[in-house]
């Protein structure tokens, strides 16, 4: 959707103030995130395929490029495709006018022919635009897996996001994990205790969604409770 001015589109997505490329752990993604920040100010690669699988901080990165874009003085259009019962394909009509392009989950319209083929109609218009006039735009895609194990079958389509330059989101590792806790809890204002996220991590799922979740949780909990966030409050806060 367009965040510059969505009330233009059929769909409006208010974009999380939170998730910018401050808020987000960068582990093995430096280059990755370099593409974005490029792309973000009209610099770098006309197409990036970047992917992931859940939690892996897909959307994170398009909705920080976005406000990147926005914070630059450009608008960008970002449309989240698991989102795609709610709108037509026909909102891309015209699209390739904007300067920043995000389509999100690309794998939650596979094997729907009317998207596919508008999503492959918009890639024509941008590249089409990029030869007849000297304004270009930047397209972002993000998938679940690889173009050719998205499940598309569109074969055109997949081709045209094999062009662009691919990127898989690196996971992190236990000591990223714990230095994103880290972050989220800075940006929150308190601070994280080693000792307190090493528990975390071994006493939860090690999906980061959940444990940014539950970060959020602890520090509501230690506030509402006037104590500290240590290893005791904490398995008495969760039940462990």
């Amino acid at each position: 959707m367009e965040q510059h001015n969505p009330s233009q589109l059929s769909l409006s997505v208010q974009l999380p103030d939170d998730e910018t490329f401050a808020s987000f752990y960068p582990g093995d993604n430096s280059q990755l995130l370099t593409a974005l920040k490029n792309a973000a100010i009209g610099q770098g690669d006309d197409v990036i395929y970047l992917w992931g699988t859940e939690g892996s901080g897909r959307s994170h990165l398009l909705h920080a490029t976005c406000a990147e874009a926005n914070d630059s003085g450009q608008a960008a259009a970002y449309v989240p495709l698991d989102l795609h019962h709610m709108m037509n394909p026909a909102m891309l009509d015209g699209m390739e006018n904007m300067p920043l392009i995000c389509i999100d989950s690309l794998e939650a319209i596979a094997g729907n022919a009317q998207w596919e083929q508008a999503l492959f109609n918009l890639y024509n218009r941008c590249l089409e635009k990029k030869a007849h006039t000297e304004l270009t735009n930047c397209l972002i895609f993000t998938g679940n897996n690889s173009p050719k194990n998205l499940g598309i079958s569109l074969q055109d389509l997949i081709s045209r996001l094999e062009w662009g330059t691919g990127y898989r989101i690196n996971h992190l590792d236990d000591e990223a994990k714990l230095g994103a806790l880290q972050l989220r809890a800075q940006l929150r204002g308190f601070k994280l205790p080693v000792e307190v996220g090493r528990f975390l991590l071994n006493r939860l799922s090690r999906e980061m969604a959940m444990l940014l979740k539950t970060l959020d949780h602890l520090d509501s909990a230690s506030i509402a409770a006037q104590r500290k966030l240590t290893i005791p409050f904490v398995k008495e806060t969760l039940h462990l």
